[in-house]
């Protein structure tokens, strides 16, 4: 039996359960959609729920493939709902969300990874609210660009394909996908639609050393990746890959000194970073550099 590690105060947070918490969840409920946010068990979700942030779930909430670190549920799944992309759209209004952000569970059942899928949602999220910047978290689509195309043609602002992780380690966090098709897609993304921004982001405390986050970060900005995040590794249940250790903070401030210092436009590091924590504040510094808080 592996070693107990204890959880470092800097961890340690309290969930609120504030009037927005609960009414975000309720509008959620009401319409029938799904969020990243409860459904991987984020621990930003009282934060972000209550400043009436969501990061959409699409395609259902169960998955095709079988993450390591993934608390998402894994099974049998469901038909596509078509009525799913205009109740987005609608919560997104009823939000007045100035940044939304999608992603959904992978569907590798269908012929193009449910492409067809996030360009309707995009689509309708421009219907309803036609203000609202628009952030897609996608799968690997098992490296068919032309569905990335259909995706790219329906106009997000940022297409986010996260690593996750550093490549000796995919086997066994990863092991159904590929680290190399992952940067072929965000490299493919920029070939197709250079008007797209590119995000990728990645969990520490699985294992990896420092020269190796480093040296993916190389391999991100060879494929000019705009924006990376790095956050702790935080085991949902007992049932996922045990985590190797707390990164400290100090070390997060390299890895976003040394980000900015190999050219990403933004740069979210620390503890409860997540893919999708703090968007909006990446969209704008994408659209005013001289805003963003990185440190050179």
């Amino acid at each position: 039996m592996s070693e107990k590690i204890v959880k470092p105060a800097w961890l340690k947070r309290r969930i609120k359960n504030s009037g927005e918490v609960q009414a975000t969840a309720a509008l959620l409920q009401r319409l029938g959609l799904h969020s990243v946010c409860q459904g991987a068990s984020c621990p930003n979700i009282g934060e972000c729920f209550g400043n009436r942030t969501v990061t959409f779930m699409i395609m259902g909430d169960v998955c095709t493939r079988n993450c390591r670190f993934c608390a998402v549920s894994k099974g049998p799944v469901k038909p596509l709902d078509p009525e799913e992309p205009e109740r987005l759209g609608q919560a997104a209004a009823e939000l007045e969300l100035a940044h939304v952000v999608i992603t959904s569970v992978t569907r590798d059942d269908l012929e193009d990874g449910g492409a067809s899928h996030f360009a309707s949602v995009v689509e309708a999220v421009h219907r309803a609210a036609p203000s609202t910047t628009v952030e897609l978290l996608i799968p690997d689509l098992k490296g068919d660009w032309g569905a990335l195309k259909t995706i790219l043609d329906s106009g997000p602002d940022i297409i986010n394909h996260n690593l996750e992780t550093i490549e000796p380690l995919y086997e066994t966090v990863r092991p159904q996908a590929d680290y190399f098709r992952s940067l072929e897609l965000l490299r493919q993304s920029k070939l197709l639609a250079p008007v797209v921004h590119t995000k990728s982001g990645i969990m520490v405390g699985l294992g990896e050393e420092e020269g190796q986050v480093f040296a993916l970060m190389d391999d991100l900005r060879k494929v000019d990746c705009d924006i990376l995040t790095v956050g702790q590794y935080l085991r949902p249940t007992g049932e996922q890959r045990e985590m190797s250790a707390y990164i400290t903070p100090e070390q997060f401030l390299r890895y976003e000194k040394e980000a900015y210092r190999k050219g990403f436009r933004f740069v979210a590091s620390g503890p409860f970073v997540r893919s999708s924590y703090h968007a909006r504040d990446g969209m704008r510094a994408l659209k005013n550099p001289s805003r963003r808080e990185g440190l050179l």
